[in-house]
């Protein structure tokens, strides 16, 4: 089990410095159009494109360590309300839910790729599929946090073993 939190652990670092990298190229893209519109009068006719790519890229990889590292948006009022058990067997649903949703990304994101590789983005000259890439990776990384999180929840022994 060590072995596998390591590696969704590397996997998280991982997709944490790949997504701050696209938002940071993303940021000059948009900067250099911003700059070459306004001031050189010619704005590149590819960088709107790219930023869309860099954006999906870079979401995508966010959201999948979003889900490792339980920093997504969640109202608890409502679980914690109620009595007994129900929180925690709430929030193992929760993990469940977000599990299938991950296989369900990996799965059509897939198709996604499989029935868009052959268009050609013109500006950029890259295959559509390309840009849909992250889907079925962030798709399958979620969905394999999202076990990690169902495996620590039914043993808490196995969060500890993580960290040492």
């Amino acid at each position: 089990m060590r072995t596998f939190a390591r590696f969704l652990d590397l996997a998280s670092r991982t997709l944490f410095i790949l997504g701050g990298v696209g938002l940071a190229v993303m940021t000059l893209i948009i900067g250099w159009q911003v700059f070459a519109r306004y001031v050189l009068n010619a704005s590149p006719s590819w960088s709107e494109q790219a930023s869309l790519v860099l954006m999906i890229w870079y979401v995508s990889f966010a959201a999948a360590a979003g889900v490792r590292e339980g920093f997504h948006i969640r109202i608890t009022a409502f679980a914690e309300s109620l009595p007994g058990h129900w929180p925690n067997r709430l929030q193992l649903v929760s993990h469940l839910i977000v599990a299938l949703v991950g296989c369900a990304m990996a799965f059509w994101g897939g198709e996604l790729i499989m029935r868009t590789w052959e268009h050609v983005i013109p500006t950029l000259g890259i295959s559509r599929g390309f840009a849909y890439l992250p889907l079925p990776i962030s798709g399958f990384l979620i969905a394999l946090f999202a076990l990690e999180n169902i495996l620590e929840q039914i043993n808490p022994a196995i969060a500890g073993d993580a960290e040492s």
